[in-house]
């Protein structure tokens, strides 16, 4: 994919980028494989705001992608690649060839009409799903499963990608885009390929309404607001924060502080902590 810019010619267009869509082969999604989707817009089932500047946004359909690949040995054909509001990544149409749909994550390169397919035995292909124990050291993969048949959970955003490091005994160790080693099982399946539409990171809003149309509202400095409101706020003029670190409307440190749990089950397979 590239991107495009606009002429400044008006205040929101000035720096705003957007991607190009060349890679979309289809504009409406498959029917059959959607659903509503009721956003909570940051509200938990009494309607109490739980997760503030949410809300607002245009309609979207959710799209079932399938994260499982668990159609072995049935080859599928590339039918279409389209854009999913629901994420950063595109999405491929498979036709399998006992007649089921199903999408998948778009991995970049993957062209329409190719055929791929998941299994234990099947190439080391762009697309194909296997398990961790058959993909070769260096291979880079995305959608990986934590826990055998759960579904690819890790490395789904656009642009990303993971690499075989190591296998021994049980598991197969993984680098993952943060830059921390992982232990997996290597009865875990994992794709083939890098997440397309990696230029999605350099893509800018150029304006506050292009938020307001993803469903985000302003977020507000809690430096500006009242003492009431939250711990910075109050003074006269620019005034700083008045505490040893940056708080939380709550209280609690924030930039930088560890939020991880210090016993966790999973620290047993971090090999190497991620990238500060």
């Amino acid at each position: 994919m590239a991107i495009r810019t606009l002429r400044p010619y008006t205040p929101g267009t000035r720096d705003y980028s957007l991607s190009d869509f060349s890679e979309i082969t289809r504009a409406q999604p498959e029917k059959a494989l959607t659903k509503g989707k009721h956003r909570a817009k940051g509200r938990n089932n009494r309607g109490t705001i739980t997760c503030r500047h949410r809300g607002g946004g245009n309609k979207r359909r959710y799209r079932y992608v399938d994260f499982r690949r668990d159609k072995h040995n049935i080859p599928a054909k590339v039918a279409a690649i389209e854009y999913d509001p629901n994420r950063n990544a595109r999405i491929a149409l498979l036709y399998y060839q006992d007649g089921e749909k199903r999408y998948i994550l778009y991995p970049t390169g993957l062209q329409v009409g190719s055929f791929i397919t998941a299994g234990p035995d099947v190439p080391i292909e762009l697309g194909n799903a296997l398990p961790l124990s058959r993909i070769p050291l260096g291979t880079a993969i995305h959608n990986v499963e934590l826990v055998p048949g759960r579904g690819g959970q890790i490395v789904r955003a656009a642009g990303s990608m993971a690499q075989v490091a190591a296998k021994e005994g049980n598991y197969v160790t993984i680098k993952l885009p943060s830059g921390e080693a992982r232990m997996v099982r290597k009865e875990c399946y994992a794709t083939i390929g890098q997440v397309g539409n990696s230029e999605q990171r350099n893509i800018n809003q150029g304006k506050a309404g292009r938020k307001r149309w993803k469903g985000r509202r302003p977020h507000v400095r809690g430096s500006v607001m009242n003492p009431v409101d939250h711990p910075h706020g109050g003074g006269e003029g620019r005034a700083p924060i008045g505490k040893p670190s940056p708080v939380t409307p709550w209280g609690k440190p924030t930039l930088g502080y560890k939020t991880r749990k210090r016993k966790k089950n999973s620290d047993k397979f971090i090999v190497r902590r991620r990238n500060k």
